[in-house]
């Protein structure tokens, strides 16, 4: 009885999981009849124009281009019909059929959105003047868009979205820190429907020139069985260690994530197994729920498609792809490594154990297979960063022919190699009896899923592709995979050619459902990144970002941590509930801003790119933040544990993420920028991951055996001076050199060639408001002080002792920085001449012996202790 009471419980957490999942990332219809092909058609239909879009096709055949604005107007008029016919709109409403109101809201919004599309030219000619049809037109589809986001996304992003809308429109009544002189309907409707500048503006580019490739991408490796084979894989590599099962969700996430754009799937992807394996070994419900979370939470944060936030960088920042991987790629390593021992710690806490494996290895054979996996690793990477580019430098444009043909070759090679080991099955976690699956031939067997990342990589960094054209290559390659790989499989295991036929039938209804999950779901990511464009088309309108640097530099009186501290939380409160993608667009476009100016008010010139990533960071550590952190609640549902424990749980393990935005604010070097040397950048990665590993040993309070106060607070200030040495050096010795601002010339023609001059500047803004920053003038090629600045677009003049702006070029370096006509050149500043800041390494790493060597000695101690009592 109590078996089948327990089966019971299960099966309404799993249906209740997949209402959740479905809820948010695809729609929760699935109608029989005439309205299940309409909702299987349009997505599958979406998906080949998307499909057609990215590819060279239109060029060559000179048949249906499509400008940007035509082909957002297109994306959106999918998603806004999708969402209203697949997404019902309470949770009463049927789930088998679509009421007729869903059909006429469907096809109203899909003609809205289309609206720019079919009458571009008209539109065109009448900009900034809009007739009353536009203004019907544009309003209609500003509610639908409103609704249809709190259908696929929950009400969150809905309630901002108006709450921006409000503010413009009552600007005169609001309150006079924030009020302005607000707008009209039609102002409003013209700005944010019909042009760019709004719902239709660079964030909804993004979803449709990058993000949707990329999930179709990995909607098709989820089709072909990459998702299995890369849990199956972690598992198998690291389940019999203590703790085995949720460092194995660790990694299993981490590889899911790579691909995923949310946060929830990836919980419901790799929760589903490895939750009940974890509480098994001995986790409780809540922690093993949590370790679920801040994996999966972490994976958005992980390149290269970071939750589709990377594609948007390359546009709010100016940066090339390629640079915001290499941005974003030791910060997101490091966390995971963090994870994964504290994961290691909770078991030692606990004493766990892991699974079981079939066979036993030696210490030799694991040397072996560790020293196989990262010569292999490596082997690939400089095969496709040498090889393939030894290839493009003596064929020339015949490379990309010889490329794909080596690709055909070595994946027909792998498949055959995989045809000799069993197929992957997908186990049941919660039987009473599981072995881990061998290494070797878990391994061996979906080696040839690999080969689409090494064409997207190839595309991206040999070839220089854009995102977009490099998804589409890496897409197209993905769907040949899911037809074919069942046939040839088949047939190097000598199988009747009716079956191979089968197989392959089988291989392209797996190939068109693919195409269609993945368009169902982009709805709530294309619905997300228009909803979205309204708080950017607000903050153009409105000018409520220099509002928000105001109140933040109030609020926090001048100080720079207390603004920051300040500002992630607004971050965390803003992305409570919101998708990845919406989430950055929203915290980026008003955080941002407030970041870069009270920054460069204290002093502190710090790059775009840690400010986007600070940003985004907060934002996402909204998704295990109770009260609304969602995959916190996917995760309570599969373990059965609290939702609100399991989230705050979640938030505990993700302190260490945390603490990462505010080190690389100060030390950009975590980001890899200002690095100068290959040692210099393995002494970075290296005093980086220990700095870690400590950090997550002291919120623990478990290092070597349970740690005492002063013990963690030791590890804390280890940690801290690993992360940031020059912290403690510029209080020995001055970072910089202050120069009087007359130099400038002498100055400017000493800096490295396209290197950077830093100065303090100051005036008064157009609000007649005056300021005082710190900047960094780009200069170009080497030459006289007089043309350098010149050419960065600044022209000066000397009163006395004193240094003015006499004219900034327009649309120059000068400009960009911010520096304005007839501000004065308050000084210059240049790196002084001092001994390396990682000299204070020393003192730290003698402090953590210190502490290591108590701790072994108390550990030794209580090892002979509890030995007679064992006995």
């Amino acid at each position: 009885m109590m078996s089948k009471e327990t089966t019971r419980e299960e099966s309404v957490s799993d249906l209740e999981l997949q209402a959740m999942v479905a809820q948010v990332d695809s729609g929760a219809r699935h109608p029989a009849g005439i309205p299940g092909k309409i909702l299987f058609g349009v997505p599958l239909a979406w998906s080949l124009f998307q499909l057609w879009y990215a590819s060279p096709l239109p060029f060559f055949f000179n048949f249906g281009v499509f400008n940007n604005t035509e082909a957002r107007s297109i994306h959106l008029a999918f998603a806004l019909f999708l969402a209203f016919t697949a997404y019902p709109a309470f949770k009463r409403s049927p789930r088998g059929s679509i009421p007729l109101a869903d059909w006429i809201f469907a096809v109203l919004g899909a003609f809205s959105a289309a609206y720019i599309y079919l009458f571009y030219e008209s539109l065109s000619g009448r900009s900034g003047a809009p007739i009353t049809q536009d203004l019907v037109i544009a309003s209609i589809g500003m509610l639908l868009l409103l609704e249809a986001t709190r259908r696929s996304l929950g009400p969150p992003l809905m309630v901002v979205a108006i709450v921006f809308l409000i503010y413009t429109f009552g600007g005169p009544y609001m309150p006079d820190v924030i009020a302005h002189k607000g707008q009209s309907l039609s102002k409003v409707m013209s700005h944010q429907w019909l042009t760019t500048e709004g719902v239709f503006g660079v964030a909804l580019g993004v979803s449709t020139s990058f993000v949707f490739l990329f999930v179709l991408f990995g909607a098709m490796l989820e089709k072909a069985g990459a998702g299995n084979y890369f849990i199956k894989m972690a598992f198998a590599l690291l389940g019999h260690m203590k703790g085995g099962p949720a460092k194995a969700a660790v990694v299993a996430s981490a590889a899911t994530g790579l691909i995923s754009g949310s946060s929830i799937a990836n919980v419901a992807t790799t929760g589903t197994f490895t939750i009940p394996l974890m509480k098994r070994v001995g986790f409780s419900g809540v922690k093993a729920g949590a370790v679920e979370v801040a994996s999966s939470t972490n994976g958005q944060l992980t390149p290269p498609v970071m939750g589709a936030a990377a594609f948007l960088m390359i546009e709010y920042v100016g940066i090339s792809y390629i640079e915001v991987i290499k941005h974003a790629i030791l910060p997101a390593v490091i966390s995971y490594i963090a994870l994964f021992y504290i994961v290691h710690l909770e078991a030692l806490k606990a004493n766990m154990q892991g699974l079981p494996r079939r066979t036993r290895s030696t210490l030799a054979q694991k040397l072996m297979t560790f020293a196989a996996i990262v010569a292999g690793t490596c082997f690939i990477g400089l095969v496709v960063y040498y090889g393939i580019g030894w290839i493009k430098t003596y064929a020339g444009e015949a490379a990309f022919y010889i490329v794909s043909l080596l690709i055909m070759i070595v994946y027909v090679a792998l498949i055959k190699f995989a045809s000799r080991y069993p197929e992957l099955e997908v186990d049941d976690p919660d039987n009473p009896v599981l072995e881990l699956p061998e290494v070797g031939p878990t391994v061996k067997v979906g080696l040839y899923f690999l080969l689409p990342i090494v064409v997207l990589m190839w595309c991206l960094v040999v070839e220089r592709f854009s995102p977009g054209l490099a998804a589409f290559w890496a897409t197209l390659f993905m769907i040949f995979i899911v037809i074919t790989q069942r046939p040839l499989v088949g047939f190097f295991r000598g199988e009747s050619g009716e079956m191979e036929w089968i197989e392959f039938r089988h291989g392209l209804v797996d190939c068109i459902d693919g195409l269609v999950v993945g368009a169902r779901n982009m709805i709530g990511i294309g619905v997300a990144t228009a909803a979205a464009g309204i708080v950017v088309g607000t903050i153009t309108l409105t000018g409520i970002g220099q509002v928000m640097i105001e109140f933040v530099e109030f609020i926090s009186g001048g100080y720079l941590i207390l603004a920051l501290i300040f500002t992630a939380a607004i971050c965390i409160v803003l992305g409570m509930g919101l998708p990845t993608t919406a989430n950055y667009i929203v915290v980026s476009s008003l955080m941002a801003p407030v970041v870069v100016t009270l920054a460069a008010n204290s002093g502190l010139v710090v790059p775009l790119i840690a400010v986007h990533m600070f940003v985004f960071y907060f934002g996402i550590l909204a998704d295990d933040t109770p009260p609304v952190g969602l995959a916190a609640f996917a995760a309570a549902a599969i373990a059965k544990s609290d939702p609100i424990r399991t989230g705050i749980q979640g938030f505990m393990y993700d302190i260490r993420t945390a603490i990462l935005p505010f080190l690389f604010i100060f030390n950009t070097q975590l980001l890899l920028i200002g690095i100068g040397s290959w040692l210099e950048l393995i002494l970075v990665i290296v005093s980086a991951v220990i700095a870690m590993l400590l950090f997550a040993a002291a919120t623990q309070g478990y290092w070597l055996t349970r740690s005492r106060l002063w013990e963690s607070l030791a590890l804390l200030l280890v940690a801290f001076t690993l992360f940031r040495p020059g912290f403690w050096w510029d209080e020995l010795y001055a970072p910089m050199t202050v120069i009087p601002a007359t130099e400038i010339a002498r100055v400017a023609e000493a800096v490295p060639e396209n290197g950077k001059l830093q100065m303090t500047v100051a005036g008064e803004t157009l609000d007649g408001k005056f300021v005082e920053k710190t900047l960094l003038l780009p200069l170009g090629p080497a030459g006289s002080g007089a043309e350098r600045l010149a050419s960065a677009g600044l022209e000066t003049r000397v009163e006395g002792l004193k240094v003015f702006a006499d004219n900034v070029m327009f649309g120059s370096a000068a400009q960009g920085v911010g520096i304005d006509f007839d501000w004065e050149i308050v000084r210059l500043e240049v790196e002084s001449d001092r001994p390396a800041k990682q000299w204070m390494f020393i003192p730290a790493l003698l402090l953590l012996a210190l502490v290591g060597l108590i701790q072994f000695r108390r550990h030794v101690r209580q090892e002979r202790q509890s030995a007679p009592q064992s006995a």
